[in-house]
């Protein structure tokens, strides 16, 4: 009988608050902070500190590794969220339901850049292959691809309400890309090294680009309607030359940089005053953007100053003085009269890898940036006119380097960590930090084992070796370090403990200094203190002949396995350290050991990529297994069984069977080198340490599966993963793309689209054998022959059209021309017979139309030579015209029916005050009025008051006024108050009416002066 194993899979995922690899975001509220989380998206509340949620594009059902988040993207107008995996694809996600809406695969490399026009209906994204997508994100599909970068593209950027597009590459050019002929109207050159960043400002006046070159450069960007005003405050040189259309960016200056380090970042915040420059290093530079008014005022001072420097230097002659009145006629405003570096450049404690401005700002600041660091955390500053300050951090929730060690407390229900400052304590079933306690550079952990003499003890303390040679005791409950003690004079590589059989229940350490030393626990209670603490004394010391890696005790406490830096492993009795074997065989040092629950076998692991499973019987090698791509960092057996699991610095977790020597499952999550590895006392679950500071538990399932199946899959991933070089000419010559630019389809062909072709293919040739077998009864029929006909049942009761139709329609949009593209043309051709039949169902027409124009695109040649395809094409023609028409109408009627409903309740007079925002603003309002108030002395209060009476002119008449009538003069007095002085003698002059009329006047008049925020407070 074929033996079966359980399955393990990743469940979650521990300690990542933001990875170096892609960007961070705001949403549009500015609540949440959006960072990568490597393959997931964190969702941070800004104001607690707290991650919400977890987009997570993994899951159970497709298995492989997981796909590092490369970029990400928010709408400014809608909750979707694009982002850029690793392997190309795009994932649309909805903010509010946490789901994703949808997958675009049309990239081969990382995406590297993700831009939405302002209206979030179409996205751009740039990868390392050079190629530039627009995709409709309405329509969930690719449109077309642009064509013309040599290199990778760095940054993408909207213009002109999404008709123009601005990429920027590592080939040193900016492009500029006309979106509505699809054709690249210009390449602006300049740069000396790769582009890394442009930024626009919200009003598109100015464009910045950013590279390794000492200088920003700023640019003019160019409106289709300002191509023919050129500004008459400013001198522009070029006005004497003719205007080119084409010329959307025209050089505007340069600012140099304080920092030589290569810009990474530009952005500048939603009000377009701050531009930040962030640097690959710990630096942001600021700059404040001035307004044209301020602008020009500091351009008049500079001509000044330039001016009276002159006239000191040469003296007043009368060339001069023509020169600095030319100067004064005509201004001219350059890049340093509007950006202004501030005075403090902000500086961070460790490396910056991206930074983001907050949409909404506090009162007392110019804006708020959040910065993600390169050591797993996120700091907030508020940004001031002439300093900065720190106002949040986010980093509690996960290490700031490599984790080190792991072990899991004997309950299952506590896990530590060490790292090189900090010990922390998880709760490894919700994932929760519980403690963080500073520490030592922390190699190896254990918690106090539960023991006969010692049973309070369990969970209750734990010990960390570090680098210095320490040991130290940790009380988990208080999260403190209790106690420091010197244990070698190197670095303490393991520790281990002693089962409780033994005699003194203890453990063991070993260190570089070549020695191996034997612990036993002791109670001590200090002078002035209530309780007993744990403390540990030295008892035995065995000197080793070379330095010490990792010990291993056997479960019956018989045997001590000791590791050396020569490649050994020597074994000696416990009781007496009398030597008992010696394991050859490794060719580099061994790095981790394992022994079995039964005593019976000892796996170890070995720089050599090798891993070793020997019998401690006799010292014989069973098997030497090639496990690793890279060094074996740590194995461990599953208790109570033969099973090991291993990890490597090849970033792979393997599950082994060590009696048959098979590999049964490798497990990829980490996106780096994996260092340490913990299982549980029941073997239900793994929790893994990695150098990408992510702390991943692995549990075991109640799916079945079998070593054949398991190699199967692995051969159908090696050939996945070549599917692209499969479809290629990997010898042939490559095309030379044009200067200018090209356009192509946007998709590309993955394992989806061929299986979805085959799915199509395979539902035609069914729905013909069935439309055979229909035809065939039918004649029976005429014939006189009556029986029943029976359909077959693989079509789920559906007619052959019906079928077809299902079939297609399970293709998702994103990859329908993709699959179209992969059928042969036969297929095609029995495809666009069905078309007609399926007009009748009008929800399909977009589907259909689509199919249509696809297959005609792609065979556009055979079917015009093809006899029997005109007449497909010529009903079709008309047919499709006049459904889509009507469609079209149908969509027009009921947008313009829901403009109208919307139109309707605005006018209500309850719809201004819905706003809970201008509700708090009354509010506010009112509470100051009132704090005014009081403040104000007695003589303060009459004065006012004849003032109020002798302004009030026209209105202090109240002997026809009721009391509804004197509310309502009242409200025409308050407007009339905040008029300012030109416009209230002008209101004041009108002619009076003898009738009550004149308040409908005024208050005509009042909405007429006042800002319309304003005129709803005050009605309200």
């Amino acid at each position: 009988m074929v033996k079966s194993y359980l399955r393990y899979e990743q469940r979650e995922v521990l300690g990542v608050i933001a990875s170096g690899e892609s960007n961070i975001s705001y949403d549009n509220s500015g609540k949440f902070l959006l960072s990568p989380a490597l393959d997931k998206v964190g969702i941070w509340n800004v104001r607690q500190g707290v991650c919400s949620k977890y987009l997570s594009a993994s899951s159970s059902s497709s298995p492989g590794p997981s796909l590092g988040v490369t970029t990400i993207a928010p709408s400014s107008s809608s909750s979707l969220l694009a982002v850029g995996y690793a392997d190309g694809s795009i994932r649309l996600w909805d903010l509010d339901k946490g789901t994703c809406e949808t997958t675009l695969n049309g990239h081969k490399g990382a995406v590297t850049a993700l831009v939405f026009n302002k209206n979030g209906s179409t996205l751009a994204s740039g990868s390392q292959e050079n190629d530039i997508i627009l995709w409709d994100v309405v329509g969930e599909t690719g449109l077309y691809r642009l064509r013309g970068h040599r290199d990778q593209v760095t940054d993408l950027l909207f213009l002109d309400s999404g008709k123009k597009l601005v990429s920027s590459s590592k080939d040193k050019f900016l492009r500029v890309w006309d979106l509505e002929t699809q054709y690249c109207m210009q390449i602006v050159s300049g740069h000396h090294s790769e582009i890394w960043s442009i930024a626009c400002d919200p009003q598109e006046k100015y464009l910045v680009t950013g590279s390794a070159d000492p200088e920003l450069r700023f640019y003019t960007i160019v409106k289709p309607d300002q191509e023919s005003q050129p500004s008459q405050n400013t001198r522009n040189p070029d006005e004497s030359l003719p205007v080119n259309k084409w010329e959307v960016l025209k050089p505007f200056g340069e600012i140099e940089r304080e920092t030589k380090d290569r810009v990474a970042t530009l952005r500048f915040n939603k009000a377009g005053n701050i531009l930040a420059c962030h640097v690959a290093g710990k630096v942001v530079e600021i700059f404040r953007v001035l307004d044209e008014a301020a602008s020009k005022i500091k351009a008049k001072r500079r001509i000044k100053r330039k001016k009276e420097k002159t006239e000191k230097k040469k003296g007043s002659e009368n060339g001069v003085d023509n020169h600095a009145t030319q100067e004064e006629n005509i201004l001219t405003v350059v890049v340093s009269d509007i950006f202004k570096p501030l005075d403090t450049t902000l500086k961070a404690g460790k490396k910056i890898c991206s930074i983001s401005f907050c949409p909404t700002n506090p009162k007392n600041s110019l804006a708020t940036l959040a910065i993600s660091l390169n050591n797993n955390s996120i700091v907030i500053y508020s940004i001031q006119r002439i300093s900065h300050e720190q106002t949040q951090a986010i980093e509690l929730a996960g290490h700031r380097s490599v984790v080190r060690s792991l072990c899991l407390s004997p309950d299952n229900s506590l896990l530590l960590s060490t790292t090189h400052n900090a010990v922390k304590i998880w709760n490894p079933t919700t994932g929760n930090s519980l403690r963080t306690i500073d520490s030592e550079y922390g190699l190896c952990s254990m918690f106090v084992p539960v023991n006969s003499s010692n049973k309070s003890a369990s969970n209750k303390y734990a010990l960390v070796g570090t680098k210095a040679g320490n040991v130290e005791i940790i009380d988990v409950a208080s999260a403190t370090c209790v106690e420091v003690v010197k244990a070698h004079g190197g670095d303490l590589r393991s520790i281990a403990a002693i089962p409780n059989e033994s005699g003194p229940v203890g453990f063991v350490t070993g260190s570089t200094d070549r020695d191996v030393k034997f612990w036993e626990y002791r109670k001590l209670k200090k002078s002035g203190e209530a309780t007993e603490k744990l403390t540990v004394s030295n008892v035995r010391t065995m000197t080793m002949s070379d330095e010490v890696v990792k010990i291993a005790i056997s479960p019956d406490a018989k045997y001590i396995a000791v590791a050396l830096q020569d490649s050994n492993v020597k074994v000696f009795y416990l009781d007496t350290l009398k030597p008992y074997l010696t394991l050859y065989g490794h060719k580099m040092p061994v790095l981790c050991m394992d022994v079995s629950s039964d005593g019976d076998l000892i796996v170890t692991g070995s720089s050599d990529k090798n891993l070793k499973i020997w019998g401690l019987d006799f010292g014989d090698c069973h098997k030497s297994i090639f496990a690793h791509a890279a060094s074996v960092m740590d194995v461990k057996f599953v208790p109570n069984t033969h099973y090991v699991f291993s990890v490597g610095n090849d970033r792979l977790l393997k599950f082994w069977d060590a009696d048959k020597f098979e590999l049964l499952l490798t497990l990829e999550g980490h996106h780096a080198e994996v260092w340490c590895l913990a299982i549980s006392s029941r073997g239900d679950f793994v929790v893994t340490g990695s150098k990408d500071k992510s702390i991943r538990r692995w549990d075991r399932t109640d799916e079945p599966f079998f070593i054949e199946e398991e190699k199967e899959k692995r051969l159908e991933e090696m050939f996945e993963a070549d599917l692209d070089g499969a479809f290629e000419n990997k010898y042939g010559p490559k095309e030379e793309l044009p200067e200018e630019g090209a356009v192509a389809a946007a998709g590309k062909k993955t394992q989806e689209t061929l299986t979805a072709a085959d799915l199509i293919i395979d539902a035609l040739d069914m729905a013909e054998a069935e439309v055979l077998r229909i035809t065939e009864h039918e004649k029976e029929k005429t014939m006189g022959k009556v029986s029943k006909f029976v359909p077959n049942m693989l079509m789920l009761g559906l007619t052959p059209s019906d079928y077809v139709l299902r079939s297609l329609s399970k293709v998702q949009t994103s990859d329908l021309e993709q699959t179209l593209l992969a059928l042969p043309f036969s297929d095609a051709l029995k495809l666009l017979s069905y078309l007609k039949i399926w007009t009748t169902n009008i929800e399909k027409i977009e589907l259909i139309c689509r199919v249509a124009i696809i297959i005609v695109q792609t065979h556009h040649h055979q079917l015009i030579s093809t006899p029997s395809a005109r007449p497909l094409l010529s009903d079709l023609k008309d047919v499709l015209h006049a459904k889509a028409k009507e469609c079209k109408d149908t969509i027009g009627f009921n947008l313009a029916a829901m403009n109208h409903l919307s139109q309707l309740r605005a006018m209500k007079n309850d719809a201004p005050f819905r706003d809970a925002k201008s509700k708090l603003l009354e509010v506010r309002s009112k509470r100051a009025r009132l704090g005014e108030s009081q403040t104000e002395t007695r003589g303060e209060r009459k004065k006012k008051k004849k003032q109020k009476l002798a302004s009030d002119g026209h209105a202090r008449q109240p002997q026809f006024c009721s009391a509804g009538e004197e509310a309502y003069v009242k409200v025409v007095m308050l407007l009339l108050s905040n008029l300012k002085s030109p416009v209230k003698e002008q209101a004041m002059s009108r002619p009076v009416p003898s009738e009550m009329r004149i308040c409908d006047d005024l208050i005509v008049f009042a909405f007429e002066s006042l800002d319309a925020p304003f005129v709803q407070q005050i009605l309200v």
